[in-house]
């Protein structure tokens, strides 16, 4: 029997890399070596998303992977995250892995850009869930028991009071006409803390919401932290 094929996953903690994740962990043929993230510095939280260093690395711990992180300066500019990426990415490639997964449902300029990238590198792409329908795979999602928050919400087409929101279907039934329910377009982003995916439950807490750039952001802290702090 020929060994599992080893696959680096780029995640970004939310929903469509949990269900990404959790279709590539079902097949035996593939063996997932690392989860990799960029991470802002200064703020020290996931890019785009704002979540916490801290729950990023529990929510890899719970999962059982390495975490490679990738750090970026505030407003990077594509020069500048693509030599970060690229030397990450040459490190996994250097130690044999030479597919890269991701968690893109439609976006081709998306995927059109990793796809050229990678093959800069002499790397390929992997899209686990690609045209899978949104509502199908939020129904997925719910029914295979994962759960997440909405973390950051774009103020162009959401209202602030969806950040922080559970993404059950009430969240879904009341976002306006338009919206992707998976977020797909940039719409929202969340963190996922609890699925099949994980060992136990990442254990966090609300803090405030913040408006920033045309974004609303809920933060999220870590339990453990949220009590010491509150003594």
């Amino acid at each position: 029997m020929d060994a599992p094929e080893s696959i680096l996953f780029c995640w970004s903690g939310g929903k469509d890399s949990a269900m990404a994740l959790h279709a590539l962990l079902q097949q035996n043929e593939m063996s997932v070596t690392a989860l990799l993230t960029t991470v802002t510095e200064g703020y020290e939280r996931i890019s785009m998303h704002g979540v916490r260093r801290e729950l990023l690395k529990r929510q890899a711990e719970s999962i059982g992977l390495p975490l490679h992180e990738v750090r970026i300066p505030p407003q990077c500019v594509n020069p500048i995250y693509e030599s970060r990426m690229e030397a990450a990415l040459r490190f996994h490639r250097d130690r044999g892995v030479r597919r890269v997964a991701f968690g893109a449902i439609f976006l081709e300029d998306l995927r059109g850009y990793r796809e050229r990238n990678l093959a800069r590198i002499g790397m390929t792409a992997l899209f686990p869930i690609w045209k899978r329908d949104s509502r199908e795979l939020m129904e997925a999602f719910w029914r295979n028991k994962f759960r997440a928050v909405a973390v950051c919400v774009d103020g162009k087409v959401l209202p602030q009071g969806f950040a922080g929101r559970e993404l059950d279907e009430s969240f879904v039934r009341e976002l306006p006409p338009g919206v992707d329910p998976c977020g797909e377009n940039g719409e929202f982003h969340s963190f996922v803390f609890d699925g099949p995916i994980f060992s136990a439950p990442v254990k966090f807490r609300k803090g405030e919401v913040v408006a920033r750039d045309g974004f609303a952001y809920c933060d999220l802290l870590e339990e453990e932290w949220y009590e010491a702090a509150c003594e």
